[in-house]
């Protein structure tokens, strides 16, 4: 593969809670770490579940309310897009106010969506509860990874934020293994109003236990962050707000993070939140035990990747853009394959290996953290996080609508769709993978230069 021209060697970017200081040696990792880790991320596996809770539920949820392939694909449209809308304020509120306080926010806005979706009868209030989903949802994956920054040692981070994804994937399989049983088994509302209970004992765990930044020697004045503390505690104003807004977009690798991210990581999204399972049993004609089982393989492959590219980002920052451009070329070409079988219906062994290369696509979406992280300084990590992990959302949006929209227009709004509808449908994955890989390559040789 080639080397990245654009990498860099990761720098540290620690920062502190308002008023902290590290210790003039850095994050120190070890036990403390992991245990602060564990915690925080207990919140995001929590969020996974929620978000992904939809994709096993599609059918039922058409069901239900009684609504077609459009109206369907507004519940995730708009969950993603509260999430995508939400991720420069949450970075932002992260900055200033600490990871743990936002953490709470979101396991209290989940819980509260999660318990009025269950309750809901008709289409009106299930999509505002979803709205509300995915507000708290925007607030976990960001502050999971700024309390990974103050904890563990810059090497580290690159790993940490792959194991952060990974752990996510353990909330996906709760969604594809356990909530569609439930779901058959006791009904709609006990497994949905299970799922929203859940959150009191993660809100317990975090408020008791969460300790976000090492113990510090001395406070810090108000209203200055510390940055690079490998080369001892140096203090800088903050910035206005939107300042610091402005400062991150300007910075070409945030950019570039973010285009990474649209692209690499929204075919997955599309698949496993809501266009996987209809694709499967009503395109494919197979079982839902069997596309189940699909779906579940789709976790399982994000997380053997997720250990591969952690690893291997672990070692040598020139991964970065070879491990981008390899899960792009790979993912278009399976869909290629697969579009254009003959009949629209390809063989299960295809169907495996594609949803076997769409596990790539999350892992492959963290590189874009990596470099909106490289290239930013410390005290304003949380803001250049959440720009860039703003892409695969939009791009997930901008799928799922067009995907919805064109089922029902190739099959006039019909209930059921052939394999024809979706082999049509899914094309629309073409325009934001177009897109995406030309602003990729423009902003790698910007940030080159």
């Amino acid at each position: 593969m080639p080397v990245d021209p654009v990498a860099r060697p990761p720098r540290p970017t620690a920062v502190t809670a308002p008023g902290e200081l590290p210790a003039p040696d850095g994050p120190p990792g070890g036990r403390a770490a992991w245990l602060a880790w564990s915690v925080a991320v207990s919140v995001y596996v929590l969020a996974v579940i929620h978000r992904t809770s939809l994709g096993v539920a599609g059918l039922d949820a058409a069901h239900r309310f009684g609504i077609g392939a459009s109206a369907l694909s507004a519940f995730s449209i708009l969950q993603v897009l509260v999430y995508a809308a939400m991720q420069i304020p949450v970075g932002l509120l992260v900055d200033r106010f600490g990871p743990r306080r936002v953490l709470l926010a979101g396991v209290l806005l989940l819980s509260a969506g999660q318990l009025a979706f269950a309750l809901s009868s008709s289409f009106g209030p299930a999509l505002a509860s979803r709205a509300v989903l995915g507000c708290g949802d925007a607030m976990t994956f960001i502050s999971v990874l700024r309390v990974a920054a103050r904890w563990f040692p810059a090497a580290q981070n690159p790993l940490v934020a792959q194991l952060t994804g990974l752990a996510g994937m353990v909330g996906n399989l709760v969604s594809t293994a356990v909530l569609a049983q439930a779901l058959h088994r006791e009904g709609w509302t006990a497994a949905f109003g299970a799922v929203a209970a859940l959150g009191a004992g993660v809100f317990v765990l975090v408020a008791l236990l969460l300790k976000e930044a090492p113990a510090v020697p001395r406070p810090a004045a108000a209203g200055t962050a510390v940055v690079a503390p490998g080369a001892g505690a140096v203090a800088v104003d903050r910035p206005p707000l939107p300042a610091q807004l402005r400062h991150c977009w300007r910075e070409p690798g945030t950019r570039l993070g973010l285009w990474v991210h649209f692209t690499t990581q929204f075919p997955g999204n599309t698949f496993g939140l809501l266009w996987g399972l209809p694709y499967l049993v009503e395109g494919q004609g197979m079982s839902r035990g069997r596309a189940a089982g699909l779906l579940t393989l789709l976790v399982v492959s994000t997380m053997a990747f997720g250990l591969l590219f952690g690893r291997i980002l672990s070692r040598t920052a020139a991964a970065r853009m070879p491990i981008t451009l390899t899960v792009i070329g790979a993912t278009a070409l399976c869909w290629a394959v697969a579009l254009c079988w003959p009949g629209g219906h390809p063989p299960l062994w295809l169907i495996v290996l594609l949803v076997l290369v769409m596990g790539s696509n999350g892992p492959a979406s963290l590189v874009g953290l990596e470099y909106a992280r490289v290239h930013n300084p410390g005290h304003r990590l949380g803001t250049a996080s959440g720009i860039a992990n703003m892409g695969g959302f939009l791009a997930t949006i901008v799928t799922l609508f067009g995907v919805g929209v064109l089922l029902d227009s190739v099959s006039h709004g019909g209930g059921a769709y052939s394999a024809g509808a979706f082999r049509l449908a899914f094309c629309w994955l073409y325009a934001p993978l177009l897109l995406g890989t030309v602003m990729i390559l423009r902003l790698r040789r910007a940030v080159a230069r």
